[in-house]
C-alpha cells in the first residue's frame, strides 16, 4: 500500500487510562514507539507486527525476542508512563 510514498516512516501507540476512584477524572498514560513500515518479515501471529520495524533495530516487531519487545513497545512504554506517574504523581 506504500509503494509509492517515499516516507514510510510511522509509529505504535499505545494508551491506557485510570480513574483513581468512581467519581474521578480518568488520567491517560501513553506510549510511542518510532518506526517504519516495511516488507512483511517474520510470522504472521499478531496483527502488524511482522511490518513494523521500531527505530534503531534492524527486526520488525515479529521477528524480535518476546522479551526484547517486550521492552520496547508501546505498550510498555504507556505502562512504564502509568507506573512513573503513579510512584511519583505530578
Amino acid at each position: 500500500m506504500l509503494a509509492g510514498f517515499e516516507d514510510k516512516s510511522a509509529y505504535a501507540m499505545c494508551t491506557f487510562g485510570y480513574a483513581p476512584g468512581p467519581d474521578q477524572e480518568v488520567i491517560l498514560y501513553c506510549g510511542k514507539c518510532p518506526g517504519q513500515i516495511v516488507s512483511p518479515r517474520g510470522p504472521n501471529s499478531f496483527g502488524w507486527d511482522p511490518c513494523f520495524q521500531p527505530d534503531g533495530y534492524d527486526q520488525t516487531f515479529a521477528e524480535m525476542d518476546k522479551s526484547i519487545k517486550n521492552n520496547i513497545s508501546h505498550r510498555a512504554l504507556a505502562l512504564q508512563d502509568l507506573k512513573n506517574r503513579l510512584v511519583a504523581p505530578s
